[in-house]
């Protein structure tokens, strides 16, 4: 989450890594050990006002503050109107324990909440979920951070940690906007995760991490509705995961989503860069907390907006910020009413627009991809983004034959901050390359596996399928018949490619 008072929780994962040693095609089948899922509170159906005061208490809780891939497989459905949370089990300690944690991009710390924790939840709303917590005393291999460990003075330069002389014990407090927040300290533990070696799948793989160890939370975090074990930062600072995870040559540093939009949901979610066709890239604006761009300019139907560039500059508390855990789409003050008037103005011949609830909504009696324009983000760099109507549309409900659409994308009411969440990041591939700082996309059938660049130990460049993990035991035993089996599926693989035609 941003450290501007906006920012996002989504998550899930689902830990797999890929070791390679030669150049392999690794097809569907093999387990992962975290399954990404999507669950949903008892309750739902919400309304559009409702989405928009969880993405506020989201961006609230934006904090003040080269091996192998891993690879993340996505369940469930992606649904606005239906609060859910991409989540994932992580194993922790020895003997592992499993724990489901929300995935942040916009935060970097791996937390989960601790034995005898103060005000933390002991129950979900969330299907399925049982909620366990870490106790470091039941672990052989979990250690405390001390003050004078290095990490804990990583964590010290992002105001992630802090320390206290009298335990000698390097401890952190989040504090989110929307007046909830945890505290704790510091653990080093193993992760437990399985790893491809070749042709060979090594199970029970373990790494040591990081992770903070909740002692207390407050606000949000209390409610038992939404409960998960903790959160999952994976943010680019020196205590994230990714970060760790890189500097062990274990993962490159680079991951990638895929978020399905329609109604089957799921997704891909990898440690990796995804290689495909008709990938653009923007840079990262540097030494920004979160996955800062630089947007340029917005088209309607080709007409781009007479909107003053510097209104999407990257400034202090300004700028454009692309974060999967936001399930809208928000423009900066300056820049939303001349967004919704262009596109209320190409349909008003053809639409019957009110309003409800301060969002500006339209009566459609047949499909919207025929009667509303494409809108057009331009970058830094010459890459655009390109949205169909329903990557800023959201569908309400039918009255009399007509059906109520509403422009997802709401305004930050006097701020300059324009957040690219869910709404517009679905149905696309989206790689956030770390290494080269950079962030690129592609529309994309995210059912569909993808192809994932990695670096072996010899510096050769090679190549994994990821995103169908299925729930084989082990790779093909025959070295051949897995050279046959990728060949064909690489057929297939081009033949559906081309059939669905980039948008």
């Amino acid at each position: 989450m941003p450290r501007i008072s906006i920012g996002g929780c989504t998550a899930t994962l689902t830990l797999l890594a890929v070791l390679l040693g030669t150049t392999t095609v690794v097809l569907c089948g093999f387990p992962a050990t975290l399954t990404l899922e999507r669950a949903f509170p008892t309750s739902h159906g919400v309304e559009l006002s409702q989405l928009r005061a969880r993405d506020s208490a989201r961006h609230g809780r934006l904090l003040e503050s080269s091996g192998g891939v891993i690879d993340f497989p996505v369940d469930g459905t992606y649904d606005p109107y239906r609060v859910g949370l991409y989540f994932t089990r992580v194993q922790l300690g020895s003997p592992p324990r499993e724990y489901y944690v929300q995935i942040d991009t916009g935060s970097d710390v791996l937390w989960v909440s601790c034995s005898s924790c103060n005000g933390c939840p002991t129950s979900s709303g969330l299907d399925q979920i049982q909620l366990e917590s870490f106790d470091p005393s039941s672990s052989s291999t979990a250690s405390l951070v001390s003050c004078s460990d290095q990490r804990c003075a990583l964590g010290a330069q992002t105001s992630d940690s802090a320390c206290s002389r009298q335990s000698n014990q390097c401890s952190y407090t989040f504090q989110y906007g929307d007046g909830s927040g945890t505290s704790g300290y510091y653990v080093a533990d193993l992760m437990h995760f399985d790893m491809v070696v070749g042709n060979s799948v090594i199970s029970n793989t373990t790494a040591p991490v990081v992770f903070g160890c909740s002692t207390s939370q407050t606000g949000d975090l209390t409610k038992p509705d939404r409960a998960v074990d903790g959160i999952f930062g994976f943010g680019q600072q020196g205590l994230s995961v990714i970060s760790q995870l890189s500097t062990q040559a274990i993962v490159p540093d680079a991951f990638s989503h895929c978020l399905r939009g329609g109604d089957n949901g799921g997704g891909i979610l990898v440690f990796g860069q995804i290689v495909e066709p008709n990938l653009v890239y923007t840079p990262l604006v540097p030494s920004q907390p979160h996955y800062n761009v630089n947007l340029l300019s917005i088209a309607v139907n080709g007409q781009s907006l007479p909107i003053d560039p510097s209104v999407f500059s990257t400034s202090g508390n300004r700028g454009t910020i692309i974060d999967s855990g936001t399930t809208l789409a928000y423009l900066a003050d300056q820049v939303y009413d001349p967004f919704v008037n262009a596109i209320t103005q190409t349909v008003s011949n053809s639409v019957n627009p009110f309003l409800s609830r301060g969002s500006q909504c339209f009566f459609v009696s047949s499909s919207v991809s025929q009667i509303f324009p494409s809108v057009t983000l331009n970058f830094a760099g010459g890459a655009s983004m390109f949205l169909k109507p329903e990557d800023y549309l959201l569908k309400q409900n039918s009255v009399g034959g007509a059906t109520a659409w509403c422009i997802g994308f709401q305004k930050l009411q006097g701020q300059d901050i324009t957040i690219l969440g869910d709404l517009v990041l679905k149905d696309k591939i989206v790689v956030y390359d770390l290494g080269g700082q950079r962030i690129g996309w592609a529309d994309y059938d995210c059912s569909l596996s993808v192809n994932v660049s990695t670096t072996s130990s010899s510096g050769t460049r090679e190549f994994v399928n990821a995103g169908q993990i299925g729930g084989s035991s082990s790779l093909q035993d025959s070295f051949m018949e897995l050279i046959s089996i990728s060949i064909i599926s690489l057929i297939l693989h081009l033949s559906i490619l081309y059939s669905f035609p980039v948008l």
